[in-house]
């Protein structure tokens, strides 16, 4: 599908001539506008013929041939990464080091008004694939929430380009993330009490294909998330968000590659896993451990199996049920393992 990447204010063009590549300096500077612009590359207006899909990351290390099916779905044209935090590190390594683009732009929006910002707006509108890097999900909450960013993330999926997300980017993805308005919050704790006040979930921010009814995780493994993940399932039902939740945590240097049907293939070192629920949990309320029975999962890594997210189905992965009980976590599988 063709794109055409929207062409900026006639003073910051100006501004976009002068720019030395590569060295990392600011073209706009936060203080006084809201957020910093980074660009590697070709400052011109391109046009490309793109492909949509979805690129879901687990954090960590980045996965090159990931990226670079990103890189091939937006046709090489402009790829932009958006953030809270952090720094332009993106730009050389998918412009140089990655190659394949027209360009890269990196802009770190660190106020809410720059949600609202033309500029801001018309890069992300214009994007022939956009990438969310990791930082604070509460960062991308509360800044970008509501706002005209929030359309225009979608906007560029609507248009027919890549989107993705890693870590904290990954989170927002879903129809329901993890918030993490009053920090994170281990297994251990959302066992033992679902309703922690660390456990702020939220919904209706971003809608992506595929990813209705959804919540996602990262560094799954790593960071031992599948209590947490199947805590996050039971409140959404609880709460009557849906009557059916599904959630996919991933593996760290791990990525999950969502065509335009729906088809998911993994690159990287790790696993994904794809949780739906059956019913209500038994138990879940206040102070109490959870109590939450037959929660299907569905395992892949990049040497074994593929998921069809439209239908929720998997083939050639391994298939098992986890259960909650009184807010110890076990499965159907031998010895019990949960991942």
């Amino acid at each position: 599908m063709q794109t055409k990447k929207h062409v900026g204010a006639l003073g910051f063009a100006v501004c976009l001539c002068l720019v030395v590549f590569l060295t990392g300096t600011p073209l706009a500077q936060a203080n006084k506008v809201g957020y910093e612009y980074y660009l590697a590359g070709n400052p011109a207006d391109v046009t490309t013929m793109t492909t949509p899909g979805l690129l879901l990351a687990g954090g960590s290390t980045d996965q090159d041939d990931a990226m670079r099916w990103m890189i091939e779905g937006s046709g090489g044209g402009d790829f932009v990464i958006i953030r809270a935090s952090g720094t332009d590190a993106y730009n050389p390594y998918i412009y140089a080091e990655l190659g394949g683009v027209d360009s890269c732009e990196t802009i770190i929006i660190q106020k809410r008004s720059a949600s609202y910002d033309p500029f801001v707006l018309g890069k992300v509108q214009g994007a022939e694939a956009l990438f969310i890097a990791g930082g604070n999900q509460w960062d991308y909450v509360r800044l970008w929430q509501g706002t005209p960013l929030e359309d225009a993330i979608e906007d560029v999926e609507v248009r027919g380009a890549p989107v993705g997300g890693t870590s904290a980017g990954l989170a927002v993805l879903g129809e329901f993330a993890f918030s993490a308005q009053q920090g994170t919050i281990i297994s251990s704790q959302a066992l033992k009490n679902p309703f922690h006040s660390h456990v702020t979930l939220t919904n209706d921010f971003l809608h992506l294909p595929f990813l209705g009814g959804v919540i996602t995780d990262s560094h799954f493994v790593a960071r031992d998330r599948m209590g947490r993940l199947v805590t996050f399932l039971a409140r959404i039902v609880e709460d009557g968000w849906a009557e059916q939740a599904r959630g996919i945590g991933i593996d760290e240097k791990t990525a999950l590659a969502v065509d335009e049907n729906g088809d998911a293939t993994v690159f990287g070192q790790g696993a994904v896993y794809f949780l739906e629920t059956r019913g209500a949990p038994e138990v879940c309320e206040k102070n109490t451990p959870l109590t939450f029975e037959n929660v299907s999962v569905y395992r892949i890594s990049g040497d074994d199996g593929r998921f069809d997210l439209a239908s929720w189905r998997g083939h050639g992965g391994t298939a098992y049920s986890l259960s909650a009980v009184e807010g110890v976590l076990g499965s159907t599988q031998p010895g019990g393992g949960i991942y």
